[in-house]
C-alpha cells in the first residue's frame, strides 16, 4: 500500500473528477504537456459504499431486494463498515516527503489505498432503508468498560465506538441514529435508518459519537460524506428536490464534486509510543523524522491553538492541495462542501493563480507560508457563486456569495461557474478571533486547485448559471416553470451580499415552511448557555469545565467562580430538556466564554435572529458580518454561536454576547438524544446535554409510561 500511496504522488495533476460523474475514484488521461508538469495529488471524489454481497446472517432480509421504477420510493440498501487501524501516509510539502501515519479509519468497499482517511460516501434516496453492519475490530481497550461513572467527561475509550448520521431525519432511538450506544472492541452492529419518503434530498454526513472518544476518532479521519439524491420534480401541489434542476432538459447531471474537510492533528511518537515534546516538557514536538510515524492518541493535540502549531494541512477527501481539474469555464458545477474537521473554520473562496512557477514553489509550500503565497499568487478577482443549500437543506432564496464561511459540522452547496480558463486557487479565507473557538485569528490557507479548461470567456458567472438553470426548468409543466424561472431570475430588493443584482431563489424546492409566532406563542422558551469555567482542585491545582447551561443568569458558585446558573457537564442519566411531539418551540442561545458552534439531533431549525452586541440584527443580507449576514429563515442544524467573552468575573450580565433565536418543529420522532458544540474535545469533555422527545399527555406535558 505504501508503494501505491508514493506512485500516486507520482500522477500528474492534471488528473481529476469527470464531468457530471459524482462516484468513486475518478481519472483522466494526462497531455503530454501535464505529463511534464512536477508531481502532485490528483483530485477524485470520495469512493462510493458498495451494497454487500451476500444477505445478512440472521436478518429478516433474506435475497437483495429489487430495484423499484422509482428509486425514491425506497430500497433496502446493505452495507459493512469496519473501523480499524491502517498504516498509510498524508502527503507533507513543508518537509518534501509524504508522512508515515497510523490512524483509526473505517474500512468498506473502494475505499482508496492511497488515501484511507476519508470514508466512502454512503448514497440512498427518500424512502430508503439502509443497514450498515459496524465491525469494530480495534484492539481491547481496558478503560472502555472500566470508566467511573463521575468521570465520564474525562476523554476515555478511544477504541469504543458508534455511529452519527449527521443531519439526516430519522429517529434517535433503537439501532436508528442512537448515538448513546457504545460498540466495543469487537463488537459488530448493524444500524438500520429509515429514510422517511418526505426526507430533502441534500447533503449530510457521517461520524462517529461515542461520548469520551469522538474528537480523536473524527480527528483520525473517521468521516464520510451521506448524499440523499432526490428525483422529484416540483408540481404545481409540491416542491420537488433542487437535483432535478441542476440536470439538463434531457436529464444529464450537473458535474459534483464532493469534498470532505478534514483537520487531522498528527504528531510522531516516541520509540515508546508518547507524545514528543519541545525542551519545555509542555510544547509538542510537531516534528516527524523518516521512520517515525504519526498518531492521534491524545487530546492534548486537541488543546487550544495546537492545530495552527501543529503545521499540519487542511485535508480534502485526503488529500493535501489536491488539483481538481477538468472544469469548463461556461459549465456549472456543483460543490458539495462539508466541513469534517474539529476545530478551525474554513472559509472557501476561489480565485485565479498566477501560475509562474507555481509547480516548483507548492511542492515544498509550509502551512505557515500559505498566507504568503495566497497574497501573492492567488491574484485574481473572487469568482462569485450561488449558496444554494445549508446543511443539506435548499435554501429558499440562494445567495450570491464570493466566500462562505463553514465551522466544524457545516455543510453548503455551491453552484460555481468559472469565467475562463486557467487555474485557480481555492482558499481557505483568513477569519477574525471570534470565528475560532481558540479566539485568535486564523491566516489565508490554500485548499487546493482547480484546472479550467474552454475557449469561453463568461463575464457575468452567476448570470450564466441562472440562464442554463432556466433553460433546464423549461422541463416541468409549463406553470411550475414559469414560476421557477420567475424565482431564479429575481432582481434584490436591497442590499445584498456582493455586488452582483441577482437573489435567485428556490422556493420549489424547499422542506420546510417557515414557523410562525403563532407555533411558539404557546410554548416556553428554551434557553441555551454554552459555558467554560475555571474550577479550584482539592490539590491547589484547577481544572477546566466544558459546560451547558439552561438560563441566562450569571450566579456566583460556592467556589467563588462564576457562570451561567445551572451550568453542568454532561451528565448521561439526566433529561435536561424534556420536549412535547409535534409542537414547535423558539430556543434562545448565547456563549459567555468564547464561541462554539451549537448542533442538535434529530430536527433542524429555522434562524429567527442574531442579534449582535451593538443591538444589530446581522443575520440581516448585508450586515456585513462573515458569519451571519444572510442567515435569517435558512435552515440549519449546526450553527455558531459567537461571543467576544472570555468568561464571567462578576454576576453582571457579559458584554460582547451574541444572542441567536432559532426555532424548531418536533415532528414524527421520539425517543433521546443530545445536543452538543461541534467542537468535539468540547462534546467530548461535557459540553453536551440529553433531550428527550415524548407523547403528549393531552395536558400541555409529556405521557408518562402507561403502567
Amino acid at each position: 500500500m505504501r508503494h501505491t500511496y508514493l506512485l500516486s504522488l507520482l500522477l500528474p495533476l492534471a488528473l481529476g473528477a469527470t464531468p457530471g460523474v459524482t462516484s468513486g475514484a475518478l481519472a483522466a488521461t494526462a497531455t503530454a504537456k501535464d505529463a511534464a508538469e512536477p508531481a502532485g495529488e490528483a483530485f477524485g471524489n470520495p469512493p462510493v459504499l458498495g451494497n454487500s454481497e451476500s444477505p445478512r446472517v440472521g436478518s429478516l432480509l433474506m435475497r437483495q431486494p429489487q430495484a423499484t421504477a422509482r428509486p425514491h420510493t425506497g430500497q433496502e440498501r446493505n452495507y459493512d463498515l469496519f473501523v480499524t487501524f491502517t498504516d498509510g501516509y498524508i502527503r507533507n510539502p513543508a518537509q518534501g516527503r509524504p508522512d508515515a501515519v497510523r490512524l483509526r479509519s473505517y474500512r468498506g468497499t473502494d475505499v482508496d489505498p492511497a488515501h484511507p482517511y476519508v470514508a466512502p460516501t454512503i448514497q440512498a434516496t427518500p424512502g430508503d432503508t439502509i443497514r450498515i453492519k459496524l465491525h469494530n475490530e480495534l484492539p481491547p481497550d481496558p478503560n472502555c468498560t472500566s470508566q467511573a461513572a463521575a468521570d465520564v467527561n474525562t476523554p476515555h475509550c478511544f477504541n469504543g465506538t458508534n455511529l452519527h448520521s449527521h443531519g439526516v431525519w430519522v429517529s434517535p432511538a433503537g439501532n436508528s441514529d442512537n448515538v448513546l450506544v457504545s460498540i466495543n472492541p469487537g463488537v459488530n452492529f448493524e444500524y438500520e435508518y429509515n429514510i422517511p419518503a418526505d426526507h430533502p434530498a441534500g447533503t449530510f454526513w457521517y461520524h462517529p459519537h461515542r461520548h469520551g472518544s469522538t474528537a480523536l476518532q473524527v480527528g483520525s479521519g473517521m468521516a464520510g460524506a451521506l448524499i440523499i439524491r432526490g428525483d422529484r420534480p416540483p408540481t404545481p401541489e409540491a416542491n420537488g428536490d433542487l437535483d432535478t434542476l441542476l440536470t439538463s432538459r434531457k436529464g444529464v447531471a450537473m458535474t459534483e464534486r464532493v469534498l470532505l474537510f478534514e483537520q487531522i492533528p498528527y504528531a510522531c511518537t516516541t520509540k515508546d509510543g508518547k507524545l514528543k515534546y519541545k525542551d519545555d516538557g509542555k510544547t509538542i514536538d510537531w516534528s516527524c523524522a523518516p521512520g517515525e510515524v504519526g498518531q492521534v492518541i491524545s487530546y492534548e493535540q486537541f488543546a487550544p491553538k495546537t492545530w495552527e502549531q501543529s503545521g499540519r494541512f487542511t485535508t480534502v477527501n485526503g488529500r493535501v492541495r489536491p488539483m481538481f481539474a477538468n472544469g469548463k469555464t461556461g459549465q456549472p458545477e456543483r460543490w458539495r462542501l462539508i466541513h469534517g474537521g474539529v476545530r478551525s473554520p474554513i472559509t472557501v473562496e476561489f480565485r485565479k493563480l498566477d501560475p509562474t512557477g507555481f509547480f516548483q514553489a507548492e511542492k515544498t509550500l509550509s502551512a505557515a507560508d500559505q498566507d504568503r503565497f495566497a497574497k501573492e499568487r492567488c491574484t485574481g478577482q473572487p469568482v462569485p457563486y450561488i449558496l444554494a443549500a445549508s446543511d443539506g437543506l435548499t435554501m429558499g432564496e440562494g445567495q450570491v456569495r464570493d466566500s462562505v464561511r463553514m465551522e466544524p459540522g457545516y455543510r453548503d452547496d455551491l453552484l460555481v461557474n468559472f469565467p475562463e480558463s486557467g487555474i485557480y486557487c481555492v482558499i481557505n479565507k483568513e477569519a477574525a478571533a471570534n470565528a475560532s473557538p481558540d479566539q485568535t485569528a486564523t491566516s489565508t490557507g490554500v485548499l487546493g486547485f482547480v484546472r479550467v479548461r474552454g475557449d469561453r470567456v463568461v463575464k457575468d458567472p452567476v448570470k450564466e448559471t441562472i440562464r442554463q438553470l432556466s433553460i433546464n426548468a423549461t422541463k416541468y409543466q409549463r406553470s411550475v416553470s414559469r414560476e421557477v424561472i420567475t424565482d431564479l431570475n429575481a432582481r434584490c430588493a436591497g442590499q445584498t451580499l456582493t455586488d452582483s443584482p441577482y437573489c435567485p431563489r428556490f422556493t420549489k424546492f424547499t422542506a420546510h415552511r417557515p414557523i410562525g409566532e403563532h407555533e411558539v406563542m404557546h410554548q416556553p422558551k428554551q434557553e441555551l448557555v454554552f459555558y467554560i469555567n475555571t474550577v479550584p482542585t482539592d490539590g491547589g491545582q484547577t481544572k477546566t469545565l466544558f459546560q451547558v447551561a439552561n438560563s441566562f443568569e450569571v450566579v456566583q458558585n460556592p467556589d467563588g467562580t462564576y457562570g451561567p446558573k445551572g451550568a453542568s457537564s454532561y451528565q448521561p442519566d439526566v433529561i435536561n430538556r424534556p420536549v412535547i411531539l409535534d409542537t414547535a418551540q423558539q430556543w434562545e442561545l448565547e456563549s459567555y466564554a468564547g464561541s462554539h458552534p451549537f448542533h442538535i439531533h434529530v430536527n433542524p431549525f429555522e434562524i429567527v435572529s442574531v442579534i449582535g452586541p451593538d443591538g444589530r440584527d446581522v443575520s440581516e443580507p448585508g450586515s456585513g458580518d462573515p458569519d451571519y449576514a444572510g442567515m435569517k429563515g435558512v435552515w440549519k442544524d449546526t450553527l455558531w454561536v459567537k461571543s467576544n467573552v472570555k468568561g464571567l468575573t462578576s454576576t453582571e450580565p457579559p458584554k460582547g454576547v451574541y444572542k441567536v433565536t432559532v426555532r424548531t418543529r418536533y415532528e414524527r420522532y421520539i425517543g433521546e438524544y443530545v445536543l452538543h458544540c461541534h467542537i468535539l474535545d468540547h462534546e467530548d469533555q461535557g459540553m453536551m446535554q440529553n433531550v428527550s422527545i415524548g407523547v403528549p399527555d393531552g395536558h400541555g406535558g409529556v405521557a408518562g409510561a402507561h403502567h
